[in-house]
C-alpha cells in the first residue's frame, strides 16, 4: 500500500482548515494522512487542527511552531516528518483552497511517470481566478517568465505551491541548502529538481482565490522573490 502524506502549512486558517481536512478526506486515496504545520495562528487555527487530529489521531499530525517562521520552512520541516513517518509520496498545498483538494489524485497519479508533478496555471487547461485585477495577473505571469528565463527552466509555472513529490525525490535533493522563504522556496525547489535531473510533470489547474480569509500574497513578497531567483541562480552553479 502506498503512504501518501499531504503537508498543509498553516496562519490564520481557522475558517477553512476543517473543509479542506474533511474534503480530502473524501478523496479516494487508500493510505492518506494529513500533516498541518501551523505556525502559532493568532486565529487559532493550531487549537483546531489539534481538535481535529482528536478525531482522527491515525491520519492527522500537527506540527506547531513558536512563530510565523516562514512557508519555506515549514515545508521543509513538513517533508522531513513526512519522510521519517515513511510516506512513500507527498503532496503540498495550501490551506485557503486557491489549490483545488480534487486536483491532489491527478497530481499523485502523475508520480508513476514523473519525480514531481505540480499543478500549473500557464499551460493549456491552466488558468488563473477571473476575478484577479488585469495588474495582479500580468505580475504573476511576468514573474514566472522572469524567473524562467533567468533560471532557463522548461516548466512553464515554477512559482506554484500545488505540487506531488516522491519519496526518492526529496530524498536526492539537498534540502540542508536550501535557504528561501515566502513564494521564493517555490522557485529554490523547482530548479534544484531540475538541475538534478528528475522528471517534472505539469497538470493544468484553476487557480482559485481565496474565499476566507487574507490573502498573504503582496507586492513586496513578490519583489524579494524576484531578487532571490538571482542569488538561487549563482548558489547551485556547482551543480548546473
Amino acid at each position: 500500500m502506498v503512504k501518501t502524506f499531504i503537508v498543509v502549512p498553516t496562519y490564520n486558517e481557522k475558517d477553512n482548515l476543517p473543509i479542506l481536512v474533511e474534503a480530502l478526506f473524501e478523496l479516494d486515496i487508500e493510505d492518506l494522512h494529513i500533516l498541518i504545520v501551523d505556525d502559532n495562528s493568532p486565529d487559532g487555527t493550531g487549537k483546531i487542527a489539534d481538535e481535529i487530529k482528536e478525531k482522527t489521531p491515525a491520519r492527522v499530525s500537527v506540527l506547531h511552531r513558536k512563530g510565523k517562521l516562514g512557508l519555506g520552512t515549514a515545508y521543509l520541516s513538513g517533508f522531513k516528518y513526512c519522510l521519517e513517518q515513511g510516506a512513500d509520496q507527498i503532496v503540498q498545498m495550501d490551506a485557503d483552497f486557491s489549490h483545488n483538494p480534487n486536483k491532489v489524485t491527478e497530481l499523485i497519479e502523475r508520480l508513476k511517470v514523473s519525480d514531481m508533478a505540480l499543478g500549473s496555471r500557464y499551460i493549456r487547461g491552466g488558468s488563473l481566478d477571473e476575478d484577479w485585477a488585469f495588474w495582479r495577473k500580468g505580475l504573476s505571469s511576468f514573474g514566472n517568465l522572469y524567473t524562467r528565463l533567468i533560471l532557463r527552466m522548461p516548466i512553464k509555472d515554477v512559482t506554484g505551491g500545488f505540487r506531488a513529490w516522491k519519496r526518492k525525490t526529496l530524498e536526492g535533493i539537498p534540502l540542508e541548502r536550501v535557504k528561501s522563504q515566502g513564494y521564493a522556496f517555490q522557485i529554490e525547489m523547482a530548479y534544484i529538481t531540475h538541475l538534478m535531473g528528475y522528471s517534472i510533470s505539469e497538470v493544468p489547474i484553476y487557480f482559485a482565490d481565496r474565499s476566507r480569509g487574507d490573502s498573504k500574497m503582496s507586492l513586496k513578497i513578490q519583489v524579494e522573490a524576484a531578487k532571490r531567483v538571482w542569488s538561487i541562480l549563482f548558489e547551485y552553479r556547482d551543480i548546473q
